[in-house]
C-alpha cells in the first residue's frame, strides 16, 4: 500500500524498503490510483466468482485503502493546505472545477448509488419479475431504500452546515482585521517602505494567513470525514455483493474521469 508522508517529508514512492513517504501528495497519489485500479480488476473478478461471505473482506479492504488515503491527505494538508485545496497539480482541471472543499461532495455518494441501482435494475427487470434477483444494487430491499434516505437526509445536513460554515470563514478574508492591515501596508508601499523592512508588520501578516491557513484545514478535516463516514455508512446498509458493485462503480467513476480530464489537459499543451 501506498505510504503515508513521514513527517521530515523525504523520499518517495510506494512502499519498498526504506520507511520515508513521498515528497510530495501528488506522488502518493499517483501511486494510490494504481492501487485503486488493482482493486478495482480485484472486484470485477470477486462480482463474478464470490459468494456474500466471499465479498465482505475485499470491499473492507477496499475501505481501508480509501481510509488511508484520507489520512496521507490530512498529514499533507498540516504541511500545505493551500496545496491540497488547489489541487491542480495532482488532478486535472476538469476534476478540480467539480470539487468540494478539496474532493467529492459526500451527497454525491447517493448520486451514483441510485444511478447505479437504476443502471441494474433495468438490465435484470425479466429476472426481477420471475424472482430471479442477482444480488446487486438493483436488488436493493424496501428497508435497505429506508435507510439510505434516513442516511442522504443527514449527510445533506451536515454538508450543507460545512458549507455554512466554510462561508463564514471565507467572509474572515475582509474583516475590520484584514481591512486595517492591507491598509497598513499599502500605505507603506505608497511611501516607498516595502513591508518586509517593518518586522512588526511582516509578523502581522504571517500571523494573519496562518489564521486563515488554519481555518481551512479544520474545513477540509470536516469534510474529509464527513466523506468518508458517508461512504462506510452506505456501504454498512448494503450486503457484501452489493458493496462490491457500488466499489467498482465508484472507482470507474473516478479513474475514467481521472484520465478523460489528463488527456483533455494534455491536448491543451
Amino acid at each position: 500500500m501506498s505510504i503515508l508522508p513521514s513527517s521530515s517529508g523525504a523520499s518517495t514512492g510506494t512502499k519498498q524498503k526504506s520507511n520515508s513517504g513521498p515528497t510530495t501528495f501528488k506522488t502518493f497519489f499517483e501511486c494510490w490510483l494504481v492501487e485503486q485500479n488493482q482493486h478495482l480488476q480485484d472486484l470485477v473478478a470477486i462480482s463474478q466468482t464470490r459468494t456474500e461471505e466471499q465479498s465482505w473482506c475485499p470491499v473492507q479492504k477496499v475501505l481501508d485503502h480509501y481510509e488511508h488515503y484520507y489520512k496521507a491527505k490530512a498529514e499533507w494538508s498540516k504541511q500545505d493546505v493551500l496545496a491540497i485545496l488547489s489541487p491542480s497539480s495532482w488532478t486535472s482541471t476538469f476534476e478540480a472545477a467539480f470539487l468540494w472543499i478539496g474532493g467529492w461532495r459526500p451527497t454525491m455518494a447517493f448520486q451514483l448509488l441510485y444511478s447505479k441501482s437504476g443502471i441494474q435494475l433495468e438490465s435484470q427487470l425479466y429476472q426481477l419479475i420471475h424472482g430471479l434477483g442477482k444480488g446487486d444494487l438493483g436488488d436493493l430491499s424496501p428497508s435497505q431504500i429506508v435507510r439510505i434516505d434516513k442516511l442522504q437526509a443527514k449527510t445533506v445536513k451536515e454538508e450543507r452546515n460545512i458549507s455554512e460554515k466554510l462561508a463564514k470563514h471565507e467572509g474572515t478574508l475582509a474583516d475590520s482585521c484584514m481591512v486595517k492591515l492591507t491598509h497598513m501596508v499599502s500605505e507603506m508601499m505608497r511611501r516607498g517602505d516595502g513591508y518586509e523592512e517593518g518586522v512588526g508588520v511582516e509578523v502581522e501578516v504571517e500571523l494573519a494567513m496562518e489564521l486563515k491557513k488554519e481555518g481551512l484545514k479544520e474545513m477540509l478535516r470536516r469534510a474529509d470525514d464527513l466523506r468518508l463516514k458517508t461512504l462506510k455508512a452506505l456501504i454498512d446498509i448494503m450486503t457484501p455483493s452489493q458493496g462490491v458493485h457500488y466499489l467498482i462503480a465508484a472507482a470507474e467513476l473516478h479513474l475514467r474521469i481521472h484520465e478523460w480530464g489528463k488527456v483533455r489537459d494534455g491536448k491543451r499543451l
